[in-house]
């Protein structure tokens, strides 16, 4: 399981879904302990901890007083889906009151970020986008214990194996003076603080920002800054590169080619005519994608491969998308040109879509009326069939062409 399909499967914080490195590596894992009598089942996590070198006292001061909350389970089955165009989410998300915001931080905390990219090589602009798209700069944080949010999702039997190594962390976390257990809250899945992290990633990536000898992520924008671009950096976030550059197309383009994972170098691109709206081509050799979030007719990108980076942080298309956008808006880029996009298909017709194309023998995922990766390709591969521009769209005329 990759981090992004995590933070797809959990919702968090302000606008956004999910921050784990740690889970990534829960491909094959065999089956946690759940489930059962509650006190039984912390008797086994403290013993975990204890394996693990935590000391029994932290342990056992750590889960005193947990609980199951009902208020995280209920959070957990009503998960509402992401279903806003590109436009919509990423016009309410980066807006003018956030760049102005944005901008004030990077100047108020200019020394923290020129460490930030000085060690990590990731720039301010990247870093200020995430921290406002997750928390609008640490205002809203999530008000769940997370110590119990952790102990309700790890003894839930739905996803044990993801969450149980993250409240093993939380007890580290503890140890280390970084987490009360009474009192440290954060999202209902178990992240904490302004950069919205699990414990497993603040372990590993933590940074004392302020020198205060703690990773405090809620209260302390140093550390939320220098532990970010920490865990960007080892998300592959390459400093010096690009990763999102607003581009025209021309009417011409093998559309086919067009969203992620095209094979093709920026070169390319630019060779069939696709022109930055910055002028800037100075990395015709890096591997590129055209991606064009609503059509043909909309606002259209070519993404690099930090922004694979955006991908591992969120699987989410729009969400990625605009917080790749957000990080440019920052880095002193014009807003986009909307251009005329086509209507997209509503709920009712997306799932239609999606049924239809399941039928005719492809992978399209979940039919959850969202255009997400598997629907988009899918649908590209039936419009070349058709003799129809493969930009993977999904409009009425399509559908009725199925």
């Amino acid at each position: 399981m990759t981090r992004g399909t995590l933070r797809s499967i959990l919702s968090v914080g302000i606008l956004t879904l999910l921050t784990s490195s740690a889970l990534a590596q829960q491909t094959a894992v065999p089956a946690a302990p759940c489930g059962g009598d509650l006190a039984t089942f912390l008797q086994g996590v403290k013993a975990e901890a204890i394996a693990k070198g935590i000391p029994a006292e932290v342990a056992d001061r750590a889960l005193a007083g947990a609980a199951i909350s009902e208020k995280v389970l209920s959070r957990d089955r009503a998960q509402g889906v992401f279903k806003q165009s590109f436009t919509e989410f990423s016009q309410r998300t980066v807006s003018k009151a956030r760049l102005d915001i944005g901008a004030k931080k990077m100047k108020e905390y200019a020394a923290v970020f020129e460490r930030a990219e000085k060690e990590f090589g990731v720039p301010a602009p990247v870093i200020t986008a995430f921290w406002a798209m997750e928390t609008d700069f640490g205002a809203v944080q999530g008000d769940f214990n997370t110590l119990n949010a952790l102990v309700t999702l790890a003894h839930d039997c739905r996803r044990p194996e993801m969450f149980r190594p993250q409240l093993i962390s939380a007890i580290e976390m503890v140890q280390h003076g970084d987490l009360d257990p009474a009192t440290t809250t954060g999202a209902w899945a178990g992240e904490i603080g302004q950069v919205q992290m699990l414990p497993e990633d603040i372990i590993a990536q933590g940074m004392d920002g302020d020198g205060d000898g703690h990773v405090n992520l809620k209260q302390s924008a140093p550390d939320a800054i220098l532990t970010a671009a920490k865990f960007i950096k080892s998300l592959g976030f390459v400093a010096g590169q690009p990763w999102i550059q607003e581009v025209s197309l021309p009417e011409n383009l093998p559309w086919e080619k067009t969203g992620l994972q095209s094979g093709m170098t920026a070169g390319d691109w630019f060779a069939l005519g696709v022109k930055p709206r910055d002028g800037n081509t100075a990395f015709p050799q890096l591997a590129a994608s055209v991606v064009i979030p609503q059509g043909r007719h909309g606002v259209a990108f070519l993404t690099y491969p930090n922004f694979n980076v955006y991908l591992e942080w969120n699987q989410s298309f729009i969400y990625t998308t605009s917080a790749a956008y957000f990080a440019t808006r920052l880095a002193g880029a014009p807003p986009y040109d909307t251009h005329h996009p086509e209507p997209g298909l509503n709920d009712e017709g997306m799932k239609a879509l999606q049924i239809k194309l399941q039928g005719m023998g492809h992978d399209v995922g979940k039919i959850d009326g969202i255009l997400g990766s598997g629907t988009r390709a899918a649908l590209q591969k039936e419009q070349q069939r058709l003799g129809l521009p493969a930009d993977g769209w999904a409009t009425q005329a399509v559908l009725d062409a199925l």
